[in-house]
């Protein structure tokens, strides 16, 4: 079993930047961030792989950077140029898998989620 919590939300005005941190209590091969806005689906946006390969998703894409922290049991994710449309509820995601995915059926751990509230 794998624990994570989130943090580091928060509302910020468009154009502005936040860092989310996941801790776990262990690491897993594959680690990723997810969002859910109010009606919808949630959604991919960002995975990657102990030893460094990741994947995002195009709307995010050149703005968010996912990093980890092995050594802290800790993902981060650091959004730049925040827009109204990246608001949501962010989530923490982990799994054993080989590769980076933006599948929420491949993960296997949750967290309970951090809001992030962006104005324009």
């Amino acid at each position: 079993q794998v624990q994570l919590v989130e943090s580091g939300g928060g509302s910020v005005q468009s154009g502005g930047s936040l860092r989310l941190s996941c801790t776990a209590s262990r690491v897993t091969s594959s680690m990723a961030w997810f969002r859910q806005a109010p009606g919808k689906e949630r959604e991919g946006v960002a995975a990657g792989l102990t030893h460094g390969s990741t994947t995002y998703s195009d709307s995010v894409k050149g703005r968010f950077t996912i990093s980890r922290d092995n050594a802290k049991n800790t993902l981060y994710l650091q959004m730049n140029s925040l827009k109204p449309e990246d608001t949501g509820m962010y989530y923490c995601a982990a799994a054993w898998a080989l590769r980076p995915s933006l599948k929420t059926s491949e993960f296997d751990y949750w967290g309970q989620g951090t809001q992030v509230t962006v104005s324009s």
